[in-house]
């Protein structure tokens, strides 16, 4: 696989933010509102779990919000999510 190839495949449609991963299940941020999107929701978790005031509290804000950003992630995937063995062949 050459770099074109792993670049090409990475490419999403206009309104996505993120791409299948090439190899496994999940996704990865290609667009700035993916990187954006992932880097605030990084920064608001660590925040989250180290300054909440109890075990209960943190866990009850954490949970929540990993459910959303998956659901935000789910939602602007372009391809949807899948296991995958390396990149679709029909893929225009």
């Amino acid at each position: 696989m050459s770099v074109r190839d792993y670049r090409d495949a990475l490419k999403v449609r206009e309104g996505y933010w993120f791409a299948p991963k090439l190899f496994g299940w999940g996704a990865v941020p290609v667009t700035w509102q993916g990187w954006l999107s992932t880097i605030a929701f990084a920064v608001a978790f660590a925040l989250v779990i180290n300054w909440a005031p109890t075990r209960f509290v943190r866990i009850g804000l954490a949970v929540p919000m990993l459910v959303v950003f998956m659901w935000l992630v789910w939602t602007k995937t372009d391809g949807g999510f899948r296991w995958r063995w390396g990149p679709d062949r029909d893929r225009d």
